[in-house]
């Protein structure tokens, strides 16, 4: 009985533990700035024409908006960090604010996402919806009903669950409900083709192995790209436009030893 619950009491706290040292030299990836080390690709636009100025930097934060939109029109959109990388932990504060864009789809409201281990957004298509990549889906609670966050999404994907290989496109977290317009900090540990954890405000709340192509759920991509089985170790970030506002005060990046 003693070891059981030396060994519940381990678990618990590992869940509790922050995926990187107090101490941690962070890179800020967003300067609070500009955007000069993002490029910028909505569907059914070429790379780096930001439509509706929907990715912009106003008081310091990354603001993902509509105001410019007459309708969302399925603009689905990706703002990626310049640089690819393999092992890091990267992590993002942000929160849901104001209304919806109209026709945006009802599952996307309050609804944004971290895209790691991301194909090059050089390769997307112009009409391509979302690239090819690991989603950490972000969710805002709509006040009532619980609704967690930092899930796991499979654009193009597929990854392995408990030793065997998990092809639905979504799997919910363990995470708390976030309602209103709080501030949400999400860290995703990111170890190369071998594994990936998601941890919320320093609780671990998901972990997987395996990152891979496959899988459908992504439109309008180059074959010649998607090449299903191939192990991801490597890729862009990304942050998404799904046609709810949402702001980001920080993304920043640790790079991790082999």
């Amino acid at each position: 009985m003693i070891s059981f619950i030396l060994l519940l009491s381990s678990l618990t706290s590992a869940a509790f533990c922050q995926p990187a040292p107090a101490n941690a030299k962070w890179i800020q990836l967003f300067n609070g700035k500009d955007l000069k080390d993002w490029h910028v690709k909505i569907t059914g636009y070429p790379l780096d024409e930001n439509f509706g100025n929907t990715f912009r930097v106003e008081n310091g934060l990354l603001k993902v908006s509509y105001d410019h939109y007459s309708t969302f029109a399925n603009k689905f959109g990706h703002i990626f960090y310049k640089d690819k990388f393999s092992r890091y932990i990267v992590a993002a504060e942000y929160r849901f604010v104001g209304n919806q864009a109209t026709d945006g789809p009802g599952w996307a409201t309050r609804n944004s996402g971290i895209m790691v281990h991301s194909q090059d957004p050089k390769t997307m298509g112009k009409d391509q919806d979302f690239p090819i990549s690991i989603e950490v889906q972000l969710l805002g609670g709509d006040g009532q009903k619980p609704r967690t966050t930092a899930n796991l999404c499979t654009p193009g994907t597929n990854v392995v669950l408990n030793g065997e290989l998990f092809t639905r496109h979504c799997l919910n977290s363990t995470s708390d409900t976030f309602h209103g317009e709080q501030w949400v900090r999400v860290e995703v540990r990111v170890n190369g083709s071998d594994s990936i954890e998601h941890y919320v405000n320093g609780k671990l709340v998901l972990k997987y192995d395996k990152p891979q192509i496959g899988g459908g759920t992504v439109s309008n991509y180059d074959p010649a790209v998607k090449k299903d089985g191939a192990l991801l170790n490597e890729g862009w970030i990304s942050l998404q436009s799904e046609s709810h506002p949402v702001e980001f005060r920080k993304v920043e990046l640790l790079i991790l030893d082999k």
